[in-house]
């Protein structure tokens, strides 16, 4: 085969060699338009990982980049004049102009033909059978070629300059300086015996307010040695971009994700992305290199596999590859997001700060932080623990939570979840045994599902009420069983249906479908129709309505606490009746109830202030929010600060952050705990506990949100739905069986010990097989 790949870099060099190695038969050569020595930018990190793969992919290469390397385990983060190390985590430094030198040799000797200084202009007179567009971030072949990559190209909110100096650091090192202007960081690490990297960050806008912009090139420099002195110890600063002026070496990162990899030009020739040209990755994740390496060990691979099927291996190449791209781009996307947001995370003390940052982008759990350094995990957990006044190594989830005055045990909230099993709004034997048995799984805090104040603000028929004392009367039955049969605390969520009423039980006539027969007249912040041209119209609402509304609200909440409930919660989210209210897609009066936020928040603000009046002032009361619609000119998390911040001076006391539901055009981002970013923003923006939602799983889940302070209470749905006995099945699980936090009735305590035993031996032949794996490998 005839290979041609545009671009001298990593993608380029690495595939070239690897393919020649594969057949010296293939006329390979690289076309590169900077001189032979010519590099930008210092050092580069490649992970024990990405080793493993190079040295798998070609032994005599990566033994010479190991040779070259500087390893280190620590990872050290400076904040507030503390330095908190934590080790484990395995990364590799090298100097880019060595890993180039290195891949240059090992091509010239594989008989590779190199070419330098050579620009190339159209793809089309290149001759070959193949062509791999390796030319890097601006990537002319990309855009030739726009209309079939369909590139997407986000610009990052964050100002960053890429620096180096002769301040060897032992561990990768992350140092936090505060300005007048705001927040600056610094990413540094060793890459080689006389050098290390030093990029300086800041958001955009702290950066010009810095005067950064204005600054030439050496006053720039000058800036950052004076900020960052105590971390470079003396140490100059050194940019080797001499084609760069002034403020230019300071640029955003921009994001590149491409539809397509894969492209045929006229010729009929494939031209395929790789490396830079095809995506990028934030460098506080990762370097570029490790993923242009990565890229050419798997085309290489697909091509040898597929035993000369180019197609095949192409489609195959872009499949893989791509999934395993994005998904480091999701990690990535949470990294960036957390560096351009240092100043929301500075109000954390420093262990946790330092804690938020090394989580920060999922990729890193509680439990895997443990595997890397034990040692920092158990002095942390203590120290959390230590906040709630445990004085115990405790695993996060596990530590008591106090608000005003109720006390949780620990961090797991069944959420409430619609069960449509009532008759009439009345609760019995079956929401008895549901709750009852969710209470006794450990749980710190059971919520009943959405209770309605009225008849017409069910959603359904099957929907439980708490308008008359009968019902009263029942839901104190279940209150009074959850506290003689465990030490978990309930809560009560009051909600109306509002446009989203009157519908089927979602197993007879399908979700949000209308009723047959019987429906009930329904109201709104605005007339609508939650499914246009299906659901009922729903009317606007009047003062009167209002009112009367508001009333329900209120008695309620009076039977709420004469049943006992230890907590109180307001349903403002998911377009029912108050979420109508504030969003603006459903909100389009014209009153002082529309129009700007402060106005659609005032009528969900006056129900709960009578609310708040009417509820007992030592228990707890919080307001589950729509922190996100997930349509255009809808709320936005921005929004939902706003939102949350307007609550609290009403007097909640904590947010419960959801999103979407509100309508039906929504196109929600799901993943793993998709939803925790809204709740960790409106905890450390407003200064309110929050409750974090959405595909939260596993205990590691659990205590990586509430160990980073992205949330204080994590409401857990599905799971309870398929084991009442999460809590206790998840402590079992990660090794934990007391004494703080957790509760096993007593009538259960038979199958602790077996199902401990039983989590145990499966973690120990996971460390076993582990080993054995890295036996195999020579780690």
């Amino acid at each position: 085969m005839r290979i041609t790949c545009i671009g001298g870099g990593p993608a380029g060099l690495y595939f070239a060699l690897l393919m020649k190695k594969a057949d010296p038969a293939h006329q390979v050569r690289v076309l590169e338009r900077n001189r032979a020595g010519d590099t930008f930018g210092w050092g580069v990190v490649l992970s024990d990982q990405t080793v493993d793969a190079l040295r798998e992919a070609d032994a005599e290469t990566a033994e010479q980049i190991s040779d070259a390397f500087n390893h280190w385990d620590d990872i050290a983060v400076h904040f507030h004049g503390r330095r908190i190390v934590s080790g484990g985590h395995g990364f590799c430094g090298i100097g880019r102009k060595k890993l180039l030198n290195i891949l240059q040799a090992r091509c010239e000797a594989l008989g590779v033909e190199l070419a330098y200084e050579t620009d190339v202009a159209d793809d089309a007179d290149i001759d070959a059978d193949l062509i791999i567009a390796a030319d890097g971030l601006n990537s002319r072949i990309r855009q030739k070629y726009a209309a079939n990559y369909q590139p997407d190209i986000d610009l990052r909110r964050c100002r960053f300059v890429w620096l180096g100096t002769t301040r060897l650091f032992d561990a990768f090192t992350f140092d936090f300086q505060q300005t007048p202007w705001g927040w600056f960081q610094a990413h540094a690490y060793r890459f080689d015996a006389t050098h290390s990297t030093f990029i300086v960050e800041a958001p955009e806008e702290v950066w010009r307010a810095a005067g950064l912009e204005d600054m030439g090139k050496e006053e720039g420099i000058a800036f950052c040695e004076k900020l960052f002195a105590q971390v470079l110890d003396g140490h100059k600063l050194i940019s080797n971009a001499s084609h760069l002026r002034g403020s230019a070496q300071w640029i955003r990162f921009p994001r590149v994700v491409c539809k397509s990899w894969v492209h045929r030009n006229e010729q009929g020739t494939p031209v395929v992305l790789m490396g830079d040209a095809a995506h990028t990755a934030h460098f506080s994740i990762g370097s570029g290199s490790k993923l242009a390496l990565e890229d050419a060990i798997a085309l290489a691979r697909d091509i040898e596999q597929h035993g000369g099927d180019l197609e095949a291996a192409l489609a195959e190449y872009q499949a893989s590859r791509s999934v395993e791209v994005l998904r480091i781009q999701n990690a990535a996307r949470n990294s960036t997001e957390w560096f351009e947001n240092v100043e929301r995370h500075a109000r954390l003390e420093p262990e946790q700060f330092a804690y938020s940052l090394l989580t920060r982008s999922q990729r890193i759990s509680h439990e895997n932080l443990r595997l890397r350094d034990s040692a920092y995990v158990g002095g942390f957990e203590r120290w959390l623990a230590g906040r709630s006044g445990v004085e115990a190594q405790v695993p996060p989830m596990f530590t008591p939570f106090r608000l005003r005055g109720l006390t949780l045990k620990n961090r797991v909230v069944v959420s409430p979840m619609a069960q449509y099993s009532c008759e009439d709004g009345l609760p019995g034997d079956y929401h008895v045994a549901h709750l009852g048995a969710r209470a006794q799984g450990g749980a710190g805090l059971v919520f009943a599902e959405m209770t309605c104040v009225s008849p017409d603000a069910r959603i359904t028929p099957g929907c439980p009420g708490l308008w008359n004392d009968a019902q009263g009367a029942a839901w104190r039955r279940i209150v009074d069983f959850i506290h003689g049969s465990s030490s978990a605390k309930v809560a009560m969520q009051l909600g109306h249906a509002g446009p989203k009423g009157s519908t089927c039980l979602p197993w007879e006539g399908g979700e949000d479908r209308p009723l047959a027969s019987g429906n009930w007249p329904l109201m709104a912040a605005s007339e609508q129709q939650y499914l246009p041209g299906v659901s009922q119209l729903a009317h606007a609402m009047t003062r009167a309505d209002m009112d009367r509304v508001r009333d329900d609200f209120v008695a309620a909440t009076r039977r709420a606490a004469e049943a006992g409930f230890d907590w109180l919660e307001l349903h403002c989210a998911h377009g029912y009746l108050l979420s109508a209210f504030i969003s603006p897609l459903t909100n389009q009066r014209r009153d002082d109830y529309g129009g700007l936020l402060e106005q659609r928040l005032r009528y969900p603000l006056e129900v709960f202030a009578a609310m708040r009046a009417a509820w007992p002032e030592g228990r707890p009361m919080s307001v589950r929010i729509s922190a996100h619609d997930w349509v255009p000119g809808g709320t936005t998390p921005e929004g939902a600060v706003a939102i949350a911040a307007a609550f609290k001076a009403a007097g909640a006391d904590l947010i419960d952050v959801s999103s979407g539901q509100v309508s039906k055009a929504q196109k929600p981002v799901y993943g793993r705990m998709w939803q925790t970013p809204f709740a960790e923003s409106i905890r450390n923006r407003v200064g309110i506990a929050t409750m974090a939602v959405g595909a939260i799983s596993e205990a590691d889940h659990v205590n990586s949100i509430v160990a980073s302070g992205r949330a204080d209470l994590c409401a857990i749905a599905r799971p309870h739905l398929a084991n009442p006995a999460w809590t206790l099945t998840e402590a079992a699980r990660i090794g934990y069986g007391g004494p703080t936090g957790l509760d096993w009735p007593r009538q259960y305590l038979s199958g602790k010990s077996q199902l401990e035993r039983e989590f145990e031996r499966q973690r120990s032949a996971g460390v076993a097989a582990a080993e054995q794996a890295n036996k195999a490998l020579g780690v």
